[in-house]
């Protein structure tokens, strides 16, 4: 029992890198919003989004690993030429969505720890991303995932720490587990919650992590076992994220509800400072940083994946960076206010939910795709009832938006 322990845990890793889009800066934002405006009001969509994002990421691992071939490459080899476009088409621009909020974060970042003006917080960002990349590339997706994993646990530091020195009460934590709304920014602000932890992005990449069984870690396994070691992988790793997404929320909920200053980062970040702690706002801006940084890593191999699989193009990826770096510049040069901005994205990433999951879905519960690893009923009901909730939430949205 203690060998099949040990070689199941050099199995893991592509599920953290996974789950580092699950706790981007655009996490922060919509969390921080969410608690320092609603109080314990929206904990119920954290915990729900969570436990939907380990469900639907595990199929998705397990897609790759039964197929041999990412999400996207096998939505590709179903679909028309002209379908396959139009496919491609929206996945980029959630790409874009992704790009948006990870930069401006990581920017936002760069700010508050160095006082540099937010366009070259932007393109450091999107600098040292590449150096993560390209060391990955370099040395391997092992090492890739050991950077990832010193990422997180940078973050779990910064974020949690807030939580700790400000502790939320049991009672009404309790309490937003029930799930309600309180008025249409609350349903904008739980749609937002929902497209930053279900990321699509996160969707396309990990199939595509583990379409090659995990390399030469898994030459001596069984597919049985390493089906097995994901699902340990994916409870871990969407554990922890999900603790920082909660951890945020509460914190702002406990220390932050109803204070003016609430509705940016920056606001917030000089808020945790005088409430909670200077040392505790010098974590949460490292954290900021390494969650900008890593995040938007991950975002360009999801992007680079989905051109590979759907698309006769292949862009070097400094000039993917590139392209997908100016919406963000845009933003910053404009002068729009960065943290709604992030909100929006998440909004937008929402929408591109359906299309990375539902397919998803409709694979692996296909035995001619997955054969004997074909999900189980219980399973299917469960990712169609995710996937039903994720666009009923967003219909209500675009209602109550246009309809106000």
């Amino acid at each position: 029992m203690t060998q099949v322990l040990r070689r199941r845990l050099t199995l893991l890793g592509p599920a953290f890198i996974a789950a580092v889009a699950y706790v981007d800066p655009g996490n922060v934002a919509t969390n921080l919003t969410a608690g320092a405006r609603f109080g314990y009001t929206l904990v119920w969509v954290v915990v729900l989004a969570n436990l939907m994002a380990v469900l639907i990421q595990y199929l998705s691992a397990k897609l790759g690993l039964v197929t041999r071939r990412s999400l996207a490459a096998q939505v590709g080899g179903r679909v028309s030429v002209r379908v396959r476009f139009l496919y491609w088409l929206q996945a980029e621009g959630i790409a874009i969505a992704t790009d948006l909020a990870e930069v401006i974060g990581g920017a936002i970042a760069f700010h508050l720890l160095f006082g540099v003006p937010l366009p070259l917080g932007a393109l450091l960002t999107a600098v040292v991303a590449m150096l993560v990349l390209a060391i990955g590339d370099r040395w391997g997706q092992g090492v890739l995932e050991r950077i990832i994993v010193g990422f997180l646990l940078l973050i779990a530091v910064g974020f949690l720490a807030g939580l700790v020195v400000g502790p939320p009460p049991a009672g009404e934590v309790a309490q937003g587990l029930v799930p309600r709304f309180d008025g249409a920014e609350s349903v904008l602000l739980a749609s937002g919650i929902v497209g930053a932890t279900v990321m699509p992005h996160a969707v396309y990449l990990h199939s595509s992590l583990t379409a090659d069984r995990l390399g030469v870690r898994g030459e001596h396994s069984s597919l049985r076992d390493l089906l097995a070691a994901t699902r340990i992988d994916v409870v871990l790793a969407l554990v922890l994220a999900g603790m920082l997404n909660l951890g945020l929320l509460l914190m702002a909920a406990a220390n932050l509800q109803g204070m003016p200053g609430t509705d940016t980062i920056a606001g917030a970040h000089e808020l945790i400072g005088s409430e909670i702690g200077v040392g505790v706002a010098l974590l949460f801006a490292v954290a900021l940083l390494g969650s900008g940084i890593s995040s938007t890593s991950v975002g360009s191999a999801a992007g680079a994946e989905v051109m590979r699989a759907l698309t006769p193009w292949s862009l070097k990826p400094v000039t993917r960076r590139l392209i997908t770096l100016v919406p963000a510049l845009f933003v910053l040069l404009l002068g729009i206010d960065p943290t709604r901005a992030l909100v929006v994205s998440q909004v937008v990433l929402s929408m591109g939910i359906p299309f990375a999951v539902v397919p998803l879905v409709w694979l692996t519960a296909s035995r001619a795709v997955m054969g004997e690893h074909v999900n189980r009923r219980v399973t299917t009901v469960l990712a169609s009832l995710a996937a039903a909730a994720i666009v009923a939430l967003n219909v209500v949205l675009l209602w109550l938006t246009f309809a106000g």
